[in-house]
């Protein structure tokens, strides 16, 4: 399996050396840093062991004034070297820096104690005291402490054996989820154009494949890819890769992006995790404080919330947590974050990514520490119920659960079969996934509001569709709404005709005052049917109110007898019939027709004209062109 071997420690405790020692290769790259003597940036190296072990090496900067730097290449290491000088020993730089690490999740390292030439058996001995201390109650109590030194090469050959050693404890199964690589260089290579370097964290690529870049979203085509320095078809996790790419000119990358499966493509700037403070965050955590975040590469102003009701978190204490980021980032479950002061002078802190796109939570939201703690220990079909009950889109697509779960498709669509729970809807060819009780909540919430709407309009045939949705306030995406209708309809839950849906018992009962209503509103209409009173003028001459009147003019239409031209505009069927038959005999004679010739034809007035006009368009029997007006379909001789 592949490895990544890192260094640590404090600034002049001799990692480049040590690096350089074992593989031969000076990982000081800028002009600044030969002048200056130390690390400014990330370096990188690989190493061949004697047993056939390769690993690619990132050399840290130990300068405080470049933690941002260190934290950049700190992601992804399998065994960490930490360097600590015999003549110096355990420096502010060594703590923070062993802090981070162990907040990054690695627990494999050796204690490199650096400078041995220069330093007698008995300063060796407290440096090792002072390591022991440093290291007590933690994953690297009792890791190897070996004396070095680079310009003798002293314990260089026992340093290689428990490299071999140290990554054979390290060996893992290759972890789950499509490809994903943090960028920590990016750069043009005359001939070659866009490479960028990182340390792959899951899946594979190879070339020709496309990638995301985010959180910006441009696509990239893989044109080449290397490992130390080979060039190879493919690559993976674990590995350091160089990529060349290619995409849209404009198209640029930078430290902090993340270059990813075309399947990974949400970003997130609010997160709930599981944080704690080191022994060395003496001043503690605040909530609602700024700080910066570190994840993979990237550094983003954030702010905390603590989800426990505590206004801080103090050394050696942990706690459940919201971060609101200043700027939308890749963030996956299960990614390890470093928290640091708003003015990057300290390291606060670090935890685990819980959720990753987690909702704002309300002041008194039920059973919310029962939530997180599913969230961070919960097994998978214990998360997939709490992700479908609480997302605030009810029904996920299954590349959204890829991403939660950070799997693949084939290995998330295995998993969610054995999940009775979650309800599967195939919807044009695309899986989107419900939970079970949410879903009869909302279909029993439909059936509720259509039961209502009978009662409160009882000579109504049914409930709009778009009226129903609206008041349904379900977040259903259009398709997902249909979907679940036409299911209810299918149960025989729900009737549907046309645009209305009715329960299947529902009938329009007229009664006697119901019919007289709807005589005096036929003789209305039809005292001048080319020019009837609108709505307000009916409603006058009725005395009816104005929502049963309304209901009435409903029932009408639907047995034809009325035609609703305009909002508050009714005439006789009939009326419009004739309307219609001079209008299609015209444009069959003289092809179009204007507003002004319109109204002499009818010889009416503007109030009729327009409205008319306006129906005969949205019934698609005309069409307007400019000032003009056409059939919609040509008239056919014969």
């Amino acid at each position: 399996m592949p490895y990544i071997v890192g260094t640590a420690g404090h600034i002049d405790h001799g990692k480049t050396s040590l690096v350089k020692a074992l593989t031969g290769q000076d990982t000081d790259r800028l002009k600044e840093e030969k002048e200056r003597g130390i690390s400014i940036d990330l370096g990188f190296a690989h190493l061949d062991l004697p047993d056939g072990t390769q690993a690619g090496v990132v050399d840290v900067p130990g300068h405080e004034r470049f933690v941002r730097n260190m934290l950049a290449g700190a992601h992804g290491i399998d065994l960490v070297l930490f360097s600590v000088a015999a003549d110096d020993g355990v420096m502010p730089q060594t703590e923070e820096h062993f802090d981070i690490v162990r907040l990054l999740g690695v627990t494999h390292g050796i204690f490199v104690i650096t400078k041995a030439d220069l330093a007698s058996a008995e300063r060796i001995r407290e440096v090792e005291e002072e390591i022991e201390m440093l290291a007590a109650d933690t994953a690297f109590a009792g890791a190897p402490m070996l004396p070095f030194s680079a310009v003798t090469r002293q314990g260089l050959p026992e340093l290689r054996a428990a490299i071999v050693q140290g990554l054979a404890q390290c060996a893992s199964a290759a972890p789950e989820g499509y490809f994903r690589m943090p960028v920590d260089r990016a750069f043009t290579l005359q001939g070659h154009g866009l490479v960028v370097t990182g340390t792959a964290h899951s899946g594979s690529v190879g070339i020709g494949e496309h990638l995301r870049c985010l959180p910006d979203g441009e696509r990239f085509r893989v044109r080449g890819i290397q490992v130390h320095g080979r060039t190879l078809e493919n690559a993976g996790w674990g590995q350091r890769v160089a990529l060349n790419l290619a995409g849209s000119e404009t198209a640029s990358v930078k430290r902090g992006q993340v270059l990813c499966h075309e399947k990974i493509a949400r970003t997130s700037t609010r997160f709930d995790a599981f944080a704690e403070i080191p022994r060395a965050g003496t001043r503690g955590l605040r909530s609602h404080q700024r700080v910066r975040v570190h994840l993979g590469t990237a550094e983003i102003l954030a702010k905390v919330v603590f989800l426990h009701g505590k206004d801080k978190v103090e050394s050696r204490e942990s706690a459940c947590c919201q971060i609101t980021l200043d700027e939308p980032a890749l963030v996956m479950r299960g990614d390890h974050f470093i928290i640091r002061d708003e003015v990057a002078r300290r390291t606060i802190g670090g935890g685990i990514v819980i959720h990753p796109w987690a909702g704002r939570h309300k002041p008194r939201e039920t059973r919310r520490m029962e939530k997180l703690e599913t969230l961070r220990r919960g097994d998978f079909p214990e998360l997939v119920n709490l992700l479908l009950e609480e997302s605030e889109t009810p029904v996920l697509p299954l590349d959204a659960m890829c991403q939660f779960f950070n799997l693949t498709a084939n290995d998330v669509a295995v998993r969610l079969s054995r999940v009775k729970s979650a309800l599967k809807l195939n919807l044009e060819g695309e899986q989107l996934f419900v939970s079970q009780t949410r879903w009869q909540t909302i279909g029993d919430a439909a059936l509720k509001l259509v039961g209502a709407f009978h009662k409160a309009q009882p000579l109504a045939a049914g409930m709009d569709l778009e009226d129903l949705r609206a008041k349904l306030r379900a977040g259903l995406s259009p398709g997902v709404y249909r979907f679940l209708i036409d299911q209810r309809v299918a149960a025989k839950a729900l009737a549907r005709e046309g645009n209305l849906v009715r329960l299947p018992g529902h009938s329009v009962n007229v009664g006697g005052t119901e019919k007289a209503l709807m005589e005096k509103i036929r003789a209305i209409l039809g005292k001048d049917e080319m020019a009837p009173p609108d709505l307000p003028g009916i409603e006058k001459e009725t005395g009816a109110l104005k929502p049963k009147l309304i209901e009435v003019l409903k029932l009408l239409e639907r047995e034809g007898g009325v035609v609703r031209v305009g909002p508050e505009l009714y005439f006789l069927a009939g009326a419009v019939e004739k309307v219609k038959t001079a209008l299609r005999a015209h444009l069959a004679e003289h092809g179009t027709i204007t507003a002004a010739g319109f109204r002499d034809l009818i010889g009416s007035t503007r109030k009729y004209v327009i409205p008319f006009l306006e129906y005969f368009d949205r019934t698609g029997f005309t069409i307007r062109v400019g000032d003009n007006r056409k059939l919609k379909s040509p008239v056919k001789a014969g």
